[in-house]
């Protein structure tokens, strides 16, 4: 019992300190754990195997998925358009939100609202900080709604349907959970402003270089380029780049031929290819080209083209927009050394080698987008190429010649697949039901794992490689790695002693209580051991001490239910409360700051909610 107490004791002020990684502080309690025979290692691994756990890898993919696809922009653009951009009315409604979310999906909420708050963060100027953490409190708070909605609710209906008693139904929590998010609400409103507001995320400090759409501007790209569709009829249809001669007969560009196929209403794939000549063109393909608007108007008469609207290429409010799903950008500085300097631009090989075009050349603050091919490259000019994204990546490992600005692979992962967002929203939509209704007799880990797959296989994500990026795995290791705490905790009697003093010390003094006592030990010991393993040491306490004081052993039950759940000082507590632990950039304290003050409310409230709602 005391080496478990002292290792216990150790992780707790290394997580407060927060020097150590915390990922990194519980595999080493866990260790400790094993090496003094406290666990075995199979106890001691049984963490990772968990369903909580491999639910939350799934989660994690899925939320990538709702990420990369661009539907989380999508869902924050429609509650942005309900919710304004007011500060106030933005956080209540993201609140809201994951809490009903939560009644029905539980603790995975979190994972999938992040893509979403931290889109409409980005959007509104907000500092993601003081929305993260209130997220995570809310999902807790929301899963008291549904018998569903968290697994404390089930191990208290378990314990219920044991002893005989008449079943929990399916809205019973409704009242208790109602009341925590109207509590939440209104403590976490003024506490996240004053607490987390000044918090900054952690951002990527490697080489610095300009988005996409900075990019686009810059060199004006957006009213440079004009598209045309090949329509019906059109006798491009089956010719090769090479077979048309463009750039001789008309001096013309094709910068990209994007190509957008549907196998049915849902699935769409958008493909976009350089204009290399053993390229046939299609029904349907749209060309981008470069070049004299006289010229393109002749082109596209002999050929039965049709002029796209230019304003899909130029979003309101003068933001220049290109897509960039296959295709990217990037700029590359010629080095004083390189053997281009003083070659024309058409012997620099970068078509035949790299299979890239230069679409500019930024020299001494002058951009030169015409007439191209004859110019002569100088020392220090920045060239704006454009290829696979693959083949800027080729760029970047071939430096004798130059320097590639930026990380554009980096900048290739931020780029949304939009096409794939109804597909991300059926699957979405799919794990919901299949985890919602009981007729449907699917495991929620199971729905979750179906859904992370179907997010690769149905093309959500440019590779597996990009899913397997989506996975926090600091916050899964955390989770997984202090979840075996409680067994030790039980193992070596520190749970029954506490059980055996709350009954001695508090039975005489009556109902009231008795219920502040097992609520605040069920509460405390939640920050230590998973909420979960908890309710499932206390729920017997409760019955027994019900049955002992001879009163309705309800209230004490949900006295559990909501304890374990409500546990908001420390960022290991409840699954939601690890997942945004590193998102937002936290530490130990500040959920102490933040969390204790809601946590010691939300006590004072149930005393007097919970016997309210279930009479003794």
């Amino acid at each position: 019992m005391i080496i478990t107490l002292l290792i216990l004791t150790l992780a707790i002020i290394l997580f407060a300190m927060g020097k150590i990684r915390s990922d990194l502080v519980a595999l080493c309690a866990l260790v400790l754990l094993v090496l003094t025979d406290v666990l075995t290692p199979e106890e001691a691994l049984s963490g990772f195997s968990n369903p909580v756990v491999i639910m939350l890898v799934g989660l994690f993919v899925v939320s990538g998925a709702v990420m990369q696809t661009g539907l989380s922009r999508k869902m924050g653009s429609m509650i942005l358009k309900h919710a304004g951009k007011n500060e106030t009315v933005l956080f209540v409604s993201v609140v809201l939100l994951t809490a009903v979310m939560s009644a029905f999906i539980g603790t995975g909420t979190v994972a999938l609202m992040l893509p979403i708050v931290v889109s409409m963060a980005a959007r509104t100027k907000m500092n993601v900080s003081r929305m993260l953490m209130p997220i995570a409190f809310a999902c807790s708070m929301g899963g008291m709604l549904t018998l569903i909605g968290a697994p404390t609710n089930l191990v208290v209906q378990d314990e219920i349907m044991a002893a005989g008693l008449p079943a929990l139904s399916f809205f019973s929590f409704f009242p208790v959970g109602l009341t925590c998010i109207v509590v939440g609400i209104a403590v976490l409103l003024p506490l996240s402003k004053w607490l987390l507001s000044h918090r900054q995320v952690q951002r990527n400090r490697g080489k610095k270089g300009k988005s996409l759409d900075e990019l686009v501007k810059e060199y004006k790209l957006a009213e440079k380029i004009v598209r045309y569709d090949i329509g019906i009829g059109s006798e491009l249809v089956g010719k090769t780049v090479a077979e048309l001669d463009i750039s001789n007969l008309y001096g013309l560009t094709i910068i990209e031929i994007r190509r957008t196929k549907r196998q049915n209403g849902l699935m769409k794939t958008v493909s976009q290819k350089l204009a290399g000549p053993d390229v046939v063109m299609e029904e349907d393909d749209v060309l981008y080209l470069v070049g004299d608007q006289e010229r393109m108007d002749i082109f596209a008469e002999e050929y039965n083209l049709e002029k796209l609207d230019e304003a899909s290429l130029l979003e309101t409010r003068g933001h220049h927009h290109l897509e960039f799903y296959d295709i990217g950008i990037a700029e590359l500085v010629l080095l004083p050394t390189s053997k281009l300097c003083n070659q024309p631009l058409k012997e620099g090989g970068f078509r035949e080698k790299y299979n890239v075009n230069v679409l500019g050349i930024r020299r001494n603050g002058r951009y030169i987008l015409q007439n191209l091919a004859s110019m002569h490259m100088h020392s220090g000019d920045v060239l704006l190429v454009q290829g696979a994204w693959s083949n800027i990546e080729r760029l970047s490992s071939d430096e004798l010649d130059w320097v590639v600005l930026g990380q554009p692979l980096d900048e290739a992962s931020k780029v949304t697949l939009n096409y794939r967002a109804p597909t991300a929203a059926f699957i979405l939509l799919l794990m919901v039901v299949m985890m919602v209704f009981d007729f449907i007799k699917v495991e929620p880990v199971t729905a979750v794992m179906v859904a992370g797959i179907l997010t690769v296989l149905l093309g959500c994500f440019r590779n597996v490689e990009s899913a397997y990026k989506t996975i926090n795995w600091e916050s899964v290791v955390l989770i997984a790695a202090m979840m075996p705490m409680s067994l030790a905790l039980e193992k070596t009697g520190v749970a029954g002693y506490v059980s055996e003093w709350l009954v001695s010390s508090l039975g005489s003094y009556g109902p009231v209580a008795m219920l502040a006592g097992i609520y605040l030990t069920t509460n405390v010991m939640t920050m230590f051991i998973s909420s979960t393993a908890t309710a499932v040491l206390f729920a017997p306490i409760a019955m027994s001490s019900a049955s002992s004081l001879g009163v309705s052993p309800y209230p004490f039950l949900m006295a559990v239910a909501v304890a374990a759940m409500m546990c908001f000082a420390s960022p290991f507590s409840t699954p939601p409360n690890a997942l945004v632990l590193r998102a937002g950039n936290y530490s130990f304290g500040d959920y102490v700051k933040v969390g204790l003050p809601l946590q010691l409310i939300m006590m004072v409230v149930m005393m007097f909610a919970l016997p309210l709602f279930f009479p003794f």
